[in-house]
């Protein structure tokens, strides 16, 4: 019982980051791999669709591995939320809470704000922005980078790609401005 209690604390960052971190030297050892999550929905896509895009017309097969580490978390996912969940409220910051009660967001007892992710908030203004809007912007974003925070922030970055930095310095600048400036508008909705 005493592992299970541990398990559903939060881990410090000098112990996550550095197993994080180790991903990736392990992924080049076991088969000169790239860690990366968004590259798995083009697999997936050139699996299960038989057009003739050229886009999808490579060996899959080969990054079938990719399958399976998203498929890993995202049972994961499944496992921490339904197994491993305390089931206290999320622990928010007072100042975040007070700021996030102007824009009528009261309810942490999910992961994510049930006030804003839920099937009614995606009918409204509000809703259709953050979810739709910015799932189509997150999706673009990615594969016009050539590829997702995690492949250029870990797995480029550790490789001394330059096209990797100025991705992730990008990223940082697009969340600066959109946390401090879009999404206060958003919110506002």
């Amino acid at each position: 019982m005493q592992f299970l209690e541990w398990i559903k604390q939060p881990w410090p960052w000098y112990v996550a980051g550095p197993l994080i971190g180790l991903v990736v030297p392990l992924l080049l050892i076991m088969g000169n791999k790239s860690f990366g999550v968004s590259s798995s929905l083009r697999h997936i896509c050139a699996a299960c669709i038989p057009a003739d895009i050229p886009f999808f017309k490579y060996n899959w097969r080969k990054e079938t591995w990719n399958l399976f580490f998203v498929t890993g978390i995202l049972l994961g996912a499944i496992i921490a939320t339904q197994f491993l969940n305390s089931g206290k409220p999320i622990a928010v910051n007072p100042k975040l809470v007070s700021e996030l009660a102007q824009y009528k967001i009261h309810n942490y007892s999910s992961i994510v704000p049930v006030d804003l992710f839920n099937w009614p908030a995606l009918l409204t203004a509000r809703g259709f922005i953050l979810l739709v809007v910015g799932g189509f912007l997150v999706g673009f974003g990615t594969r016009y980078a050539g590829g997702c925070t995690s492949g250029h922030a870990i797995m480029g970055l550790s490789n001394l790609q330059w096209p990797s930095l100025v991705a992730t310095c990008c990223f940082m600048i697009g969340g600066f401005i959109t946390a401090n400036l879009i999404l206060p508008a958003i919110l506002s909705l």
